[in-house]
């Protein structure tokens, strides 16, 4: 992902559309795209900034606050599939992706092995 562009350019940008310049023309003179300006003066006249939004960071893991929760299933049921783990999860009203439980899962060190001889 690219650096946004300075909040300097934003401004000026912003203020030539609001001095009544056409969003096409500002764009060209400033060598930007005209979706940029007409983003940058909508985020204006809704927040009254022209800073960009918020990039990247990580999302919280939602299965981390049922970390004992899955454990114990697992324990109880050792044969138990991915989809009846989601399955049990959303039983408690977690809906959450099969590729959720699976990445958790893996993240914690549990496995599926059916077969304890080629684990």
């Amino acid at each position: 992902m690219t650096r946004p562009y300075s909040n300097d350019l934003r401004g000026r940008v912003v203020a030539a559309v609001q001095a009544g310049e056409s969003c096409r023309a500002v764009a060209a003179r400033f060598e930007i795209a005209v979706s940029s300006v007409v983003k940058w003066h909508q985020r204006y006249r809704s927040t009254g900034s022209v800073a960009p939004g918020k990039m990247g960071g990580h999302r919280k893991r939602v299965l981390v606050e049922h970390r004992d929760f899955i454990h114990e299933q697992i324990k109880q049921t050792p044969h138990l599939t991915l989809h009846g783990m989601k399955d049990l999860l959303a039983d408690r009203g977690v809906i959450v992706s099969h590729q959720a439980v699976w990445r958790f899962l893996r993240d914690e060190g549990l496995r599926f092995k059916k077969n304890s001889v080629r684990s």
